[in-house]
């Protein structure tokens, strides 16, 4: 029908904005000279500050929470917070590109953790997908070796950033089971930044002091990558193919580095080129049959 058309091409609209609103992440990240355990916390702050209006509508489900539920939040924002800290300070080290195309781990990941944990059935095609973007990884870390010790450190980072944030979607795809997506989002986001708040503290990084500018892209991070990114993609999830969603991790790379080759001037190697349509091939593969199961 034409109306279910216009509908499906609203929400592929809304897909690919989701899709440019994320890539624009790494870019804000790297226009910020601030501490990245504070880039992180106030990313989330402020996406809670603009998420209250709409808390009050949601108070009875806060209030019907058990603590077993309250546990596994706690454990999902840690990991968040953990994925936000891993991956940022990864871009202080290697390149926008390198750090984005292994962060596409993160199905992988959960398909691993899935099968470890509860037997979930892989098959022949998605352990060829693993197997290939796990080699495209190897390829770009031996690369970035030659190149610097600091972006092979990087690029470990962003892979310890794709494992904490495939915990954190298995706990949320847990949680979501019972809890609405606003809720969940926002205890999420609140209790990752409070737990880097916690980090901040301990490490004795100021909280406040910070020019107009760093406070700018704080708020970027909040409102682009965010809400029009994350949040987004949460939302679609009830009207799209979950495996459909999860393409966008293939979107992310792609994109955050045309805007770096425009925004900060980083070009892509040969290495860097080829290693990634692996690992993006890889993990597409994984995906298209991880969804035939």
């Amino acid at each position: 029908m034409p109306t279910d058309r216009k509908t499906a091409g609203t929400y592929e609209l809304l897909f690919v904005i989701g899709i440019i609103a994320i890539s624009f992440s790494s870019i804000f990240v790297r226009w910020s000279s601030a501490d990245v355990a504070v880039i992180a916390m106030y990313r989330l702050y402020l996406t809670n500050v603009l998420m209250l209006p709409l808390v009050w509508r949601y108070r009875q489900e806060w209030m019907r929470l058990r603590l077993r539920q309250w546990g596994l939040l706690a454990a999902s924002g840690v990991m968040l917070g953990l994925h936000f800290l891993l991956w940022m300070a990864s871009l202080r080290l290697t390149t926008v590109a390198s750090s984005t195309v292994i962060l596409t781990l993160e199905p992988v990941f959960v398909m691993l953790a899935s099968y470890v944990l509860f037997r979930t059935r892989v098959n022949r095609m998605m352990l060829i997908g693993i197997g290939i973007a796990m080699a495209g990884s190897v390829i770009i870390g031996s690369g970035d070796f030659t190149l610097s010790g600091d972006a092979l450190l990087g690029d470990i980072l962003s892979m310890l950033g794709a494992l904490a944030v495939a915990i954190h979607m298995m706990l949320g795809k847990h949680l979501r089971k019972d809890i609405s997506a606003f809720v969940y989002n926002f205890s999420v986001f609140a209790l990752a930044a409070t737990s880097l708040a916690v980090y901040n503290l301990v490490r004795g990084i100021p909280f406040f002091g910070y020019e107009a500018k760093e406070w700018g892209v704080f708020l970027l991070l909040a409102i682009v990558p965010t809400l029009f990114g994350h949040y987004l993609f949460n939302w679609l999830l009830k009207f799209m193919n979950t495996a459909a969603v999860s393409m966008s991790v293939l979107g992310e790379p792609v994109i955050a580095s045309v805007l770096a080759w425009m925004l900060l001037g980083e070009a892509l190697t040969a290495y860097q080129l080829g290693a990634g349509m692996l690992i993006l091939f890889g993990v597409w593969l994984f995906i298209r049959h991880g969804d035939k199961e």
